[in-house]
């Protein structure tokens, strides 16, 4: 970016690049860049931010779920709350930017807004979400879904360690006596700024991704049963071998969700999980348990994939002698696409800024997933370098966070004007 455009931004740049490098710098020694929800680490960098929150004239708290919250109250009581935000937990070894960006980012919304003395009809809170990542306890968006009562109330009993996720969340200033009540109809509108993740924005030299759909994910189980027998005595062609069979299924999918991928919308497959009995070298492998991770922005697509999978097994079991029980999902969870409205604000914003955006799908999940089924949300992306991510590599140049947080800056006083609009 040159420096008449970063000068132009409504945003401060070095603002926000002390707000990240800070954070940064509460990571367990040896382990950049960890801070998980839970933990220590993570209280200190939620007091960091809550100074910061304060110091921009906020008025903080936290929900019942476990999220920190700092409101600018409107002009116009009454007309609802715009939210903005991400989180601040970290994955193991890596998240210097993701969700950190889009918590720092928000906060800078609302210090520009209060330096350019700019006050806005609805109420502003920005809001680091509790555990968006993976957490200790083994469930993940705890925060999102706990704001908008979405957070199942088995969940609550779940343990690491001596704690439940009841305790760590009243550990980090939730109330789980009131959570599974907590709703927030005053909702007006949703957005997140994330780092993309991926190397697409990079590649184009695009300032801006405007997020379609974050697309769904449905993991499916996949048991094959052969026969063990002696790896030195039995001939090759007498084998019912579940480690070639399920081999020749992952190089299956991968061409599968490679066809696919090749449509319009988003989809990606990949088999991350791949357990094998009796896992002895002179043993011929009797069994073989795989998991696949599909993701679809269209959930026709997914549907397809379904299809073909149940097609798949039945003739690799013929093919190769061995029992292929059907597919089992474990999970399966519909894509979440952007409110409309809210992505041509976005659109909007950009021109406005002068930011270089395109339309696109988000691959992984995130908060907005969880506040878009309560309220209008979208989100946008920033370029991340090389599209690295959940890794300590991943780095996000802060000019382009800036640009990032401009293109906020300027959604959210659309969205103050013409949500007021939409009402009158």
């Amino acid at each position: 970016m040159n420096q008449l455009k970063r000068h132009n931004l409504p945003v401060n740049a070095d603002r926000i690049a002390e707000d990240i490098d800070a954070l940064a710098g509460i990571t367990e020694p040896g382990h950049p860049w960890t801070r998980r929800a839970f933990s220590p680490l993570f209280l200190e960098g939620r007091a960091y931010i809550e100074a910061r929150m304060k110091a921009a004239g906020l008025e903080t708290r936290i929900d019942a779920g476990g999220n920190l919250i700092g409101r600018r109250a409107g002009a116009k009581p009454g007309l609802g709350t715009i939210l903005v935000g991400s989180h601040s937990d970290t994955v193991p070894d890596g998240g210097r930017f993701d969700g950190i960006a889009g918590t720092i980012a928000a906060l800078e919304v609302a210090r520009s807004l209060k330096g350019r003395d700019i006050q806005l009809d609805h109420d502003l809170e920005i809001v680091d979400f509790l555990a968006e990542e993976v957490s200790i306890f083994g469930v993940s968006c705890i925060g999102s879904r706990g704001m908008t009562g979405q957070i199942p109330e088995a969940w609550l009993t779940r343990t690491s360690g001596e704690r439940t996720l009841a305790q760590g969340i009243a550990e980090v200033g939730g109330d789980p006596a009131v959570l599974l009540a907590q709703k927030r109809p005053d909702l007006a509108g949703f957005l997140e700024l994330h780092i993309e993740q991926g190397p697409v924005l990079e590649a184009e030299n695009k300032d801006i991704g405007i997020v379609t759909a974050i697309a769904g994910i449905t993991r499916i189980e996949i048991t094959v049963e052969g026969r063990a027998d002696h790896a030195g005595t039995t001939p090759m062609d007498r084998r019912a071998d579940a480690l070639v069979a399920a081999s020749q299924l992952v190089l299956d999918i991968r061409e599968r969700a490679a066809e696919q991928a090749k449509t319009p919308g988003h989809f990606a497959a990949t088999v991350g999980e791949f357990r094998i009995e009796p896992n002895a070298a002179n043993v011929v492998p009797s069994k073989v348990v795989l998991l696949i991770d599909g993701r679809a922005e269209i959930r026709g697509d997914m549907e397809q994939f379904l299809t073909w999978i149940d097609g798949a097994v039945q003739k690799i079991a013929t093919a190769y002698g061995v029992t292929i029980k059907p597919p089992v999902r474990v999970s399966d969870n519909f894509p979440t696409p952007g409110d409309p409205n809210l992505l041509e604000t976005l659109e909007r914003a950009c021109e406005t800024v002068g930011a270089k955006h395109r339309r696109m799908a988000s691959g992984a999940g995130h908060d907005t997933a969880w506040i878009a089924k309560v309220a209008p949300a979208a989100m946008i992306f920033v370029p991340c370098k090389e599209g690295r991510s959940h890794c300590a590599e991943e780095w996000a140049e802060n000019d382009d966070i800036a640009m990032g947080a401009a293109v906020l800056f300027e959604a959210v006083r659309d969205m103050d004007k013409s949500l007021k609009q939409n009402r009158e």
